[in-house]
C-alpha cells in the first residue's frame, strides 16, 4: 500500500510535516530531501525518503481512509440504487438496523486498521514481493495471472477462515455480530468484531508476501475487495450461479447460517459440503418479497437459529414484531 501513502504524502502529509515540524536544511542536504521526497513507487527499503522512518507508523491510516472512502461511497451508493427498500418490512430486519450496522463498522475498522500495521510496514520497508512496473513481473503475462491467482488464492483462505469462526467456541464472541444482520443491507458488509474482519482479511495481506504483485494491482483489487464485499450485502440477487457467490449465496448464509462460506465461488463450499442452492423465489422481486417465501425464511431461520445461537436477542422492534405476526 506504499502507492497509497506515497500519494498522501505528496498532497497532504508533506505539506503538514513541513508546517508542524520545520526542519532547518543545510545547503548540501536540500537537493537530496527534494529528491527522495518526490520519488514515488519505492519502498523504503530501496529508496530512503527524507521523513523519518518513525512516521511510517502515522502514514498508514491513509490507506485505511482508502478504504473508509470506499466503504462509504460504495455502500451509500449500492443502499441508493440498488438496495430494495421494501427489505425494510422484512420481519427478520432489525429496529434502526442501519444506524446500527454503520455504527459496528465504524468501532470495527480502525482497530482492525491497527492489526495491519504490521503487514503495512512491513510492505513499504521492501519485504514484500512487490513490484512497480510491468517490465518488472516475472515474465510478462504474470501481469494479467496475478489477478485470478489472488482472487484464488484468498478465496481458498477466507472459506477455511470463515467456516472456523463459525465454531461453537468461537461463533457467538467473534462472528455472531456479522450474523446480527439476517436481512444485511450494504452498510451491514464492514460491521464485523475487529477481530472477525481482520481474521478475514489476513489471506488478502499475506498474498504479496508468497507471490510478486503490482503495486497498482494491489490498490485495484484493494477496491475490488470492498466493492465486492458490500455487493454480496446488497440483496439484489442477479447472480444466479453455481460457481459465483454473489448477493443470494450470502443472503442464504446470513439467513441459514451453516452454508456458504466462500467469498467469491461456491467451489470450496461444494468441497466442504456446505454449499447451499439460493432459493430460486429470491431471483424474481414478486416471490421474494411474498408473504409465503418470508414465511419459509423466517421459519426455517429461526429453527437454525435456535441450534446455532439458542434464545434470539435481536431486537426487532415493535413494528417488525406487528409485521412478523401478520406474516406468521
Amino acid at each position: 500500500m506504499d502507492i497509497v501513502l506515497d500519494v498522501f504524502d505528496t498532497f497532504l502529509f508533506d505539506r503538514l510535516y513541513a508546517t508542524a515540524l520545520p526542519r532547518p536544511l543545510t545547503a548540501g542536504a536540500s537537493h537530496k530531501v527534494i529528491k527522495d521526497a518526490t520519488a514515488t513507487f519505492s519502498s523504503r527499503r530501496e529508496l530512503p525518503t527524507a521523513i523519518h522512518s518513525l512516521n511510517q507508523f502515522w502514514n498508514l491510516p491513509p490507506s485505511q481512509l482508502f478504504g473508509f472512502v470506499v466503504y462509504f461511497i460504495c455502500a451509500s451508493l449500492s443502499y441508493l440504487c440498488i438496495f430494495d427498500h421494501a427489505t425494510f418490512t422484512h420481519p427478520k430486519y432489525l429496529k434502526n438496523q442501519v444506524a446500527l450496522e454503520i455504527k459496528q463498522a465504524l468501532q470495527a475498522l480502525p482497530i482492525m486498521a491497527v492489526f495491519t500495521v504490521p503487514f503495512f510496514v512491513c510492505e513499504v520497508q521492501g519485504y514484500a514481493k512487490l513490484y512497480d512496473a510491468p517490465a518488472d513481473a516475472p515474465f510478462w503475462l504474470y501481469n494479467i495471472l496475478q489477478f485470478p491467482l489472488f482472487i484464488c488464492f484468498t478465496d481458498f483462505f477466507i472459506y477455511w477462515i470463515h467456516r472456523g469462526l463459525h465454531h461453537p467456541r468461537v461463533y457467538k464472541t467473534l462472528h455472531k455480530p456479522h450474523h446480527k444482520w439476517i436481512m444485511p443491507t450494504p452498510y451491514a458488509s464492514h460491521a464485523f468484531h475487529p477481530l472477525d474482519g481482520f481474521a478475514q482479511s489476513v489471506p488478502y495481506h499475506v498474498f504479496p508476501f508468497i507471490f510478486p504483485l503490482n503495486k497498482i494491482a494491489y490498490v485495484v483489487l484493494f477496491a475490488f475487495i470492498n466493492i465486492w464485499t458490500v455487493f454480496i450485502h446488497d440483496g439484489e440477487y442477479v447472480a444466479n450461479s453455481s460457481i459465483i457467490n454473489g448477493a443470494a449465496c450470502h443472503t442464504m448464509h446470513h439467513l441459514y447460517f451453516n452454508y456458504n462460506y466462500g467469498q467469491f465461488t461456491t467451489i470450496w463450499d461444494r468441497f466442504g459440503g456446505s454449499y447451499r442452492k439460493p432459493n430460486e423465489e429470491l431471483f424474481k422481486r414478486e416471490s421474494k418479497m411474498s408473504k409465503r417465501e418470508w414465511e419459509r425464511q423466517c421459519k426455517e431461520m429461526e429453527t437454525v437459529q435456535k441450534e446455532v445461537e439458542g434464545d434470539d436477542d435481536r431486537d426487532y422492534g415493535d413494528e417488525a414484531r406487528r409485521l412478523q405476526k401478520k406474516v406468521m
